[in-house]
């Protein structure tokens, strides 16, 4: 059912265009909407008429209209004016409701279906059936984005996805949950992952200029099947997730581009630990302090280079080797040789990744 906000707004416009004063009441006699000048009639009238056969009457030289949704009387419309312009103009209102009415049950028909879809709650043979009936075309190429920020249910965030995608028909902009938002894009048969990327970064920078802070975008692979949405609505889920555990200074995560993540975020959490108890005998990355850990990523960052390191860290190369000493003793690791470095970076993505999902 349409709000009560976009009934008024219609009224009014409607008002203002033919002087014709106009009244909205609900099937109980309650007043939705009032433009009339004067109105005295009783709210009995307007229940007897809305259970009366009648699709539209004059009583006491006011003309009455059943607003009507699939067959079901919604709304009572009366025009309070005088003579053949006040019925014509009644009629035209009356109209005008009941598309809008058809226009938002339609949209939340292709909302309610989308959110069905993302979520794998159709049969297979629902899902070409529905299409069909919405008018939505189940061969097109599509890809689904979610829109993270760092505030849960955003309101905002949806009306910028709108204004920014507007919805044709084609692309879909709906939520599943309170965390995220979900945009379902129509691809065109040039666009590819690095056109998606350009639109994630694009959603990206309208959130910074509406001042949402925190905004994380994910997507999936390119789907060319109706059915296969809920695949790429999963994908960028994983998407999400993996880039949030394993890197978190991105904003923008791509299931096609997870590298080493992918592996990790499917491992069982006993195997880590298993994992965990192999490798660190000693100290575990649990009882790292900040200073060993910064030296430690510092030190992958410049592929393993110690004067490189000792410059970024703004220390002196002895101390930067006296470091990595002090951890090698500690842990038994020595990282400045590849395969222990090796270890030592995989278990640091282990360990964030069971901090997640312990979390989680």
């Amino acid at each position: 059912m349409i709000s009560n906000q976009v009934i008024s707004k219609t009224i009014e416009d409607l008002h203002t265009i033919t002087r014709i004063g106009f009244t909205v009441y609900d099937v109980q006699g309650r007043v939705i909407s009032d433009t009339a000048d004067e109105n005295t009639l009783d709210p009995s009238a307007i229940a007897q008429f809305a259970s009366s056969p009648a699709d539209s009457q004059e009583i006491s030289g006011y003309y009455f209209f059943k607003v009507e949704d699939e067959g079901a009387t919604e709304y009572i419309l009366v025009s309070c004016g005088k003579g053949e312009d006040a019925y014509t103009m009644g009629k035209v209102a009356v109209a005008s409701l009941q598309r809008l009415m058809e226009a938002y049950r339609d949209r939340m028909d292709r909302n309610t279906f989308i959110q069905n879809l993302l979520l794998d709650n159709l049969l297979l043979v629902d899902v070409y059936n529905k299409a069909k009936k919405l008018r939505i075309d189940a061969q097109a190429r599509r890809l689904v984005y979610i829109v993270e920020t760092a505030d849960e249910g955003e309101p905002s965030g949806m009306e910028i996805l709108r204004g920014l995608f507007a919805e044709n028909g084609k692309d879909f902009i709906t939520a599943v949950d309170e965390s995220s938002l979900i945009y379902v894009q129509e691809l065109g048969e040039e666009d590819d992952y690095e056109t998606a990327r350009e639109t994630a970064a694009m959603i990206c920078d309208m959130m910074d200029t509406e001042t949402i802070p925190n905004v994380r975008v994910a997507f999936g692979t390119i789907v060319n099947e109706i059915q296969q949405v809920s695949q790429s609505y999963k994908e960028a889920r994983m998407a999400l997730d993996v880039g949030k555990i394993f890197y978190t200074q991105k904003r923008i995560h791509a299931y096609s581009a997870l590298g080493i993540g992918r592996l990790i975020y499917q491992l069982p959490l006993n195997l880590c630990e298993m994992f965990m108890d192999e490798v660190f005998t000693k100290m575990r990355p649990e009882e790292f302090d900040d200073e060993t850990l910064s030296t430690i990523n510092s030190f992958f960052e410049n592929n393993l280079n110690v004067s490189e390191t000792a410059r970024q860290l703004f220390v002196h190369r002895n101390t930067l080797v006296y470091r990595l000493e002090k951890f090698e003793k500690s842990t038994g690791l020595d990282i400045r040789c590849f395969e222990d470095a090796l270890i030592v970076r995989i278990a640091l993505m282990v360990v964030s990744y069971m901090r997640y999902m312990k979390k989680s």
